[in-house]
């Protein structure tokens, strides 16, 4: 059966260090969850630090703006990971080509803002897509129409031999009541018509390195072993803790609260099921952060 908690302070002892997924665990896309923010804040006064691993497509300092907004404190985490900035090192580098075609909402257009590197970075061009090398995607344009309104692009695009750059795996979101569908989603319809996407965000490796990175530079040594990720998307933050080899606690309240038939805490004849359908089995799992 799995291994219910009842909250972080059950076993936080175990860890130093938390990888916390944000959104479905620390706020709803509209405003912060009080009881997720007062466990973050109470194992950070233990002496644990928090990063916070966001499959956002914007960059640390935009998320720092938004976490403002939704009213989570900056006593709550330590540093902050970003799909965003993952993929933005990669297309400056020349991931996609030079020329590349923008898939996104007009607030993302500052994926395209300089970022320093240590090498000269790739002047990249916004172009149509009948002259793109590459594709750059933050999110649909419309986030409620269904991906495959993009199909006869895609078509376009995987004939030419584009890749796609995913700077969000998430497929879903949840804003508040109402769900919204992430980059993943275009990246999977994509791929399932013999495209190529390349994905900077949990669960692969690039965004695992980036926030290993982050915690360095707090100047501490923390070992996998000590680290604990935390989320409420079965395939990519469980998937991708399980794919790195560090303990994960499972949010049952976000994504799949229908599936695990959580209200405040999950049915565990629901839960066990919904791990055997998506073959994949967390360390821990809770309702809801806290």
């Amino acid at each position: 059966m799995p291994q219910i908690i009842q909250s972080l302070s059950d076993i936080s002892h175990n860890y130093d260090a938390l990888f916390v997924d944000l959104w479905g665990c620390v706020h709803d896309g509209i405003k912060a969850y009080p009881a997720a923010v007062k466990a973050l804040q109470d194992f950070r006064a233990a002496g644990g630090k928090v990063v916070l691993v966001t499959n956002s497509p914007r960059a640390r300092s935009g998320v720092e703006k938004q976490l403002v907004a939704f009213g989570v404190p900056e006593d709550a985490w330590d540093t902050i990971a970003t799909s965003g900035d993952s993929a933005r090192f990669a297309m400056f580098n020349g991931a996609v080509g030079r020329k590349v075609y923008f898939i996104g909402e007009p607030r993302d257009h500052r994926f395209f803002d300089p970022l320093a590197l240590a090498d000269n970075p790739v002047d990249i061009e916004q172009v149509p897509l009948s002259e793109a090398e590459g594709i750059v995607c933050t999110g649909p344009f419309d986030p409620l129409a269904d991906p495959d309104v993009n199909r006869a692009d895609f078509l376009f695009a995987k004939t030419k031999g584009l890749k796609f750059l995913c700077a969000n795996p998430d497929i879903v979101v949840d804003r508040g009541e109402t769900r919204e569908w992430c980059a993943g989603a275009l990246a999977q319809l994509y791929t399932e018509m013999g495209g190529e996407s390349l994905y900077f965000g949990k669960p692969h490796p690039p965004i695992y390195d980036l926030a290993r990175r982050r915690l360095a530079e707090l100047s501490v040594d923390v070992p996998d072993t000590r680290i604990l990720a935390i989320g409420d998307g079965i395939l990519t933050d469980i998937k991708g803790a399980v794919g790195e080899n560090i303990d994960s606690l499972f949010i049952t309240g976000g994504l799949a609260a229908q599936e695990t038939k959580t209200t405040d805490q999950p049915d565990a004849e629901a839960l066990e099921a919904f791990f055997v359908k998506e073959f994949m089995s967390p360390t821990y799992s809770i309702g809801f952060l806290r």
